[in-house]
């Protein structure tokens, strides 16, 4: 006896129910570690390199495939290749909690980042297949980016809880239970949904833009150690510059690119991975910094470290959930310009922090920059899928991911090159991890302003560009296909 057919209303409810809860999975992965970065160091006897690749390996394999992933989801089917990436983040997550090696952990991230990477293209397709309606997407995507935010800030506390609790294993056993959920909603809940006229898999596309970006990291993360004119780092830098170059001229000509050059004709569409790029790039990334000085240098256990950010996480949720509501008075455009400003303000207001400060010196600047990431996250995602065909929103939601954690990947990379970290385990003076920080800081706030300014140039607001979108994809394979 099979089971009735869920309403269309339970459908909606599921699917955002699902997405959510995948999306925050994958996004407590790249924060939740933070707080535990101690005691993998302790349990298993690694340095600085082994922790900046718990972070690098599962946000560079993230980066890598999700274009890919979202392809693959519009051609084969946006549920199956969820479902997909679910199992095999689950049972990844499974093996990280075993690992007793540093580099057999980081070779489980990067895996458990293959499965966050299918999940994390397909799940805005799920989404823009369940709401059809403008209003009532809007409304799904407000929860969507509330649910990243909220992920990303409230990791450092659970991570802080389950690490003092009952181990730092448990950062990734807690995902079990939770994935297995979600398997179930999906194959339950979940409709199907795919591109008829979907591209080809670019297998070429794929290769050269992983290896560049494994490359450019790789030598960001030894430029301190081995010397930034030393051999081993100017080849690195040299072939991440052919093969990134490489990905550039295969996607300029293959008939069917898995990331079309000429979606960035679209100024909307160029905003929105310049925007994801840059807060990327500076407030997440700076995550892996932050939380070292309060552990390392001001002496805060795991659970002390994670209660620092809840404040600024309750308030940034609060704002995520308005921003449907404030999109009736206020631009899409206005909301992300005005994010990437105050999450600059929050970082220049974090420069205060000292060797001997007091908890709350973290407190002011995180809550200005919560309340951005609040308004930026919905919006700039409205402008991720409302630039480009609802066919192609597989392609948009990888290609935003891909330009969100690659950032987080070259961030924490190009961080550590100026931020002394092995001064915070002993190796140096705790005054030149400050003084390191201090300057890191200032730079992404410097990058946040720049992003800023990009985006107000270059965005447009969502209902301004459906021309637009149109002639763009005129332009790619599959619009033309579509059309015919």
């Amino acid at each position: 006896m099979t089971s009735p057919a869920p309403s269309p209303s339970a459908v909606q409810r599921w699917t955002l129910a699902v997405v959510c809860i995948a999306t925050a999975m994958l996004m407590l992965d790249i924060a939740v570690v933070n707080t535990a970065l101690s005691k993998i160091a302790d349990d298993l006897s690694t340095g600085l390199s082994g922790l900046q690749w718990v972070v690098d390996a599962y946000t560079l394999a993230l980066a890598s495939v999700v274009l890919t992933a979202g392809s693959l989801a519009d051609r084969f089917g946006r549920r199956r290749l969820f479902t997909v990436g679910l199992g095999l983040f689950t049972v990844a997550s499974l093996l990280c909690g075993v690992a007793n090696d540093i580099a057999v952990l980081n070779a489980f991230r990067a895996l458990q980042g293959v499965g966050g990477a299918i999940m994390f293209a397909v799940s805005l397709a799920l989404l823009a297949n369940a709401f059809p309606d403008a209003k009532e997407r809007a409304g799904a995507l407000a929860a969507y980016g509330a649910t990243i935010g909220a992920s990303f800030a409230v990791g450092p506390l659970v991570g802080g809880a389950l690490t003092s609790g009952l181990g730092w294993r448990w950062i990734f056993f807690v995902n079990i239970p939770l994935g297995l959920l979600c398997v179930w909603i999906t194959r339950r809940y979940v409709a199907e949904s795919k591109d008829s006229h979907a591209r080809r898999v670019d297998v070429g596309g794929l290769l050269t833009l992983t290896g560049g970006l494994f490359l450019l990291i790789l030598a960001l993360l030894r430029g301190n150690e081995a010397g930034w004119g030393s051999a081993e780092i100017v080849a690195q830098f040299s072939g991440a510059a052919v093969l990134l170059g490489a990905f550039l001229a295969i996607e300029a000509r293959v008939a069917e690119p898995m990331l079309p050059l000429k979606l960035f004709h679209n100024g909307s569409f160029s905003g929105a991975q310049i925007g994801a790029f840059a807060i990327s790039a500076t407030w997440f990334a700076v995550f892996f910094y932050i939380t070292l000085y309060m552990q390392q240098i001001l002496g805060l256990s795991a659970i002390e470290a994670g209660l620092v950010y809840l404040p600024s996480t309750i308030i940034m949720f609060f704002v995520a959930g308005a921003t449907s509501a404030m999109q009736e008075k206020l631009s899409s455009k206005l909301m992300v310009v005005a994010g990437l400003l105050l999450v600059a303000i929050g970082l220049a207001l974090m420069t205060f922090a000292q060797v001997d400060s007091a908890w709350t010196v973290a407190l002011p600047g995180s809550i200005v920059a919560m309340i951005g990431t609040g308004l930026f996250n919905p919006s700039i995602t409205a402008f991720a899928l409302g630039s480009v065909p609802e066919s192609q929103s597989g392609l948009a939601a990888g290609v935003n991911d891909t330009f969100r954690q690659a950032g987080i990947a070259v961030g924490v990379a190009a961080l550590g090159a100026l931020i002394p970290a092995g001064a915070a385990f002993g190796g140096g003076d705790p005054q030149t991890y400050v003084s390191g920080m201090h300057d890191a800081l200032w730079v992404c706030a410097a990058v946040c302003l720049a992003g800023a300014i990009a985006c107000f140039v270059v965005l447009r607001d969502l209902a301004a560009p459906a021309g637009e979108v149109a002639d763009v994809a005129a332009e790619t394979p599959e619009a033309v296909a579509v059309t015919a």
